[in-house]
């Protein structure tokens, strides 16, 4: 897909914000399974903090991707359901997690090879790009 315009770009990323966040796929998955109350998804997506998991929520429905009910009973529960825009998303994120299964070593076996091969380049770099020799004048770029 060519992209038209930095507006263009500004919107893409506006977006990709809202669904990349550290936990936003991640909800939004276990949500496509049905919907779900607070401490369920905070027992689904393990490691999330009570803080980050309400930042997560409170993005995904502002962006229109989720809704919150209130279910009057007793005590009150919050139920939270992906909605019709953010189902339109499922096909897209179930490919994406299931390319993160399917990767996951490949990507490791990147990163070993990069943190290994890391201290040449970055000592071969420093013999070629000495300080200074980016056009800055000094190491602070001052």
């Amino acid at each position: 897909m060519p992209v038209q315009s930095s507006d263009d770009l500004e919107h893409i990323r506006s977006v990709l914000d809202e669904l990349t966040g550290k936990w936003s796929l991640l909800v939004l998955n276990a949500l496509c399974d049905g919907p779900a109350r607070f401490n369920a998804l905070k027992r689904i997506n393990k490691g999330v903090s009570q803080k980050a998991l309400t930042q997560c929520l409170r993005r995904l429905e502002a962006s229109g991707l989720i809704t919150r009910t209130v279910v009057s009973t007793s005590p009150v529960a919050v139920v939270y359901a992906v909605s019709d825009l953010g189902a339109s998303l499922e096909p897209h994120l179930k490919g994406l997690l299931q390319w993160s299964l399917d990767h996951r070593q490949q990507v490791a076996e990147a990163r070993e090879t990069f943190m290994n091969g890391g201290a040449a380049r970055q000592f071969a770099d420093a013999e070629n790009h000495p300080p200074g020799s980016d056009g800055r004048s000094g190491p602070s770029g001052s």
